[in-house]
This record gives C-alpha cells, structure tokens and sequence, in this order.
C-alpha cells in the first residue's frame, strides 16, 4: 500500500513550524529533509523517523519502513512544538551531507 497524497500533505502540515523542510516522492512513498539531510519517511501513511539518540529518547515505537529496511520510529502525536524540537534535535545527530561530484 502507497502512501496516499493527502496523508503526507497532513505530515507536511505537522512539519510547518520547521523553515527549511522539503518532501521528495519516491516509489509511491516520501521521503523527509530537513535542511538538506534525511531525516525521515512517510511509508504506508507512517509517519517515521531516523533513530538517533534524541529520536529514541522520546519516541519507542519501532517500524519497518518497507522489507529489507533498517528500523525507524514511529511518530504518533499531533503536537507541532514536539515534532519540530525532535527534528531540530536530531538534525545534529544525522550524517554529515555527502558532496556531489
């Protein structure tokens, strides 16, 4: 099952307190950057994340993105203001952005 539009329309609508994000579409699922790195997904109308310190710190619910993945996490609240601190948090905590040759 793909991600529909209007779910990971709903997701960017959570991430709008963020400057700065952007949504790529890739084989009928999204995928989240913040300022240039990945930090996270919408598969099968999951919101999900990397797991960093600070994600697992906060969040405790593990997904599979898709078979053969790594797990994520899942995010499971509504709330703006925690959503944007876990991404801001995390953003340190992600790998460095690889230069393009």
């Amino acid at each position: 099952m793909a991600t529909t539009k209007e779910y990971a329309d709903y997701v960017m609508d959570l991430l709008s307190p963020l400057e700065d994000i952007s949504i790529r579409k890739m084989m009928g699922e999204y995928l989240l950057y913040y300022n240039g790195k990945l930090f996270g997904g919408i598969y099968d109308d999951r919101f999900l994340v990397k797991i960093t310190p600070s994600s697992s710190a906060t969040l405790t619910s593990e997904e599979i993105p898709y078979d053969g993945a790594k797990p994520m996490l899942l995010v499971d609240t509504e709330d703006r203001e925690f959503i944007r601190e876990l991404v801001e948090k995390m953003y340190s905590e992600l790998p460095q952005l690889k230069k393009k040759k």
